[in-house]
């Protein structure tokens, strides 16, 4: 809008005020059986550290208890944005029941994949919002459309499928504190790459390791610096401070797995600290990747991006 002088280039990277502390946007194609799970960990985090509680919070820049949700923003509070991406099975109706029971005096305690059966945990009404999309568009799409809509002072994706451990969100926090600029923009990735030779990986078929490898080969081949730097671009645990979001998420093209590297690229070009935190993770089954033919759609989708934004085809 601002290229096409709709309005003032000085606008152009602005964005409203925060209204809460946490915004986790969760991307949801066919999960109608992983979904509820992962959201009873989340919540259950969620309100224990940004919950309200009857306290306000106090302005600081103790990274650690900025991670609690005890200090550091003016506001508490939380939200969940689940993204159904075109699902055609029950994920929808899934996570209306979980929002509806979880309003009750004494809400049930799905068994998640870090935690199992956990305890209850009752959610304040409007705290969980779905948002479904007609058509599939891909996870990038589903994420993108959902970070238009947060309202917090950070907003972090995670995967339906729980596994990353949620309770690592904290670190995320940490990093963005210490790496944010003058104008509070960070963006903390969370990082599998601790876990290279642990068992969750070697369990991993041949396959899937060598084209892994040959994956991040081609990502230091064609990304600029920063982000070919980053160890691991594909973990689906990814916070952003809300500065950092119109420098961003306008400009977002990719819709399908190689999102994660758009994103950072642009991170990158626009000078936003971005940061690398090790996260948790297992394996939980029911994956919809395919190794082979997403491995090689990511491949193209990355060559893609490097000519689109290399070439100049596309720019700010």
């Amino acid at each position: 809008m601002a290229r096409q002088g709709q309005i003032p280039p000085s606008e152009a990277d602005q964005i409203t005020e925060a209204e809460l502390f946490m915004t986790l946007v969760v991307p949801a194609y066919n999960e109608q059986h992983r979904l509820s799970g992962m959201l009873e960990e989340a919540v259950e985090y969620l309100e224990a550290e940004y919950g309200h509680h009857g306290t306000h919070s106090k302005s600081s820049s103790n990274g650690s208890l900025q991670a609690s949700g005890q200090q550091g923003d003016a506001r508490r509070g939380w939200e969940v944005l689940i993204v159904s991406d075109g699902s055609t099975d029950q994920t929808v109706a899934t996570a209306l029941q979980f929002a509806k029971t979880h309003q009750l005096a004494t809400p049930p305690t799905p068994k998640g994949p870090w935690n199992g059966i956990g305890k209850p945990t009752r959610i304040t009404p409007g705290a969980i919002r779905v948002i479904a999309l007609e058509e599939n568009r891909g996870k990038g799409g589903a994420v993108t459309h959902g970070m238009r809509h947060a309202r917090g002072t950070y907003v972090v994706f995670a995967d339906a499928d729980g596994a990353s451990r949620f309770t690592d969100l904290g670190n995320l926090v940490r990093g963005c504190e210490r790496a944010k600029d003058q104008l509070g923009r960070a963006v903390a990735v969370g990082s599998r790459a601790h876990m290279v030779g642990t068992e969750a990986v070697v369990k991993r078929s041949l396959l899937r390791n060598t084209l892994m490898h040959a994956f991040h080969l081609l990502l230091r081949l064609l990304s600029p610096p920063a982000t070919a730097a980053i160890r691991d671009t594909q973990c689906g645990f990814k916070l952003f401070t809300r500065p950092s979001l119109p420098y961003i998420i306008p400009y977002m093209h990719s819709e399908g797995w190689i999102f994660d590297v758009e994103m950072l690229m642009l991170a990158e070009s626009a000078g936003i600290p971005m940061v690398e935190c090790p996260v948790g993770w297992k394996e939980v089954g029911g994956s919809k990747l395919n190794v082979v033919w997403d491995s090689l759609g990511m491949a193209i989708g990355l060559a893609v991006l490097r000519g689109g934004w290399g070439m100049g085809v596309w720019r700010r």
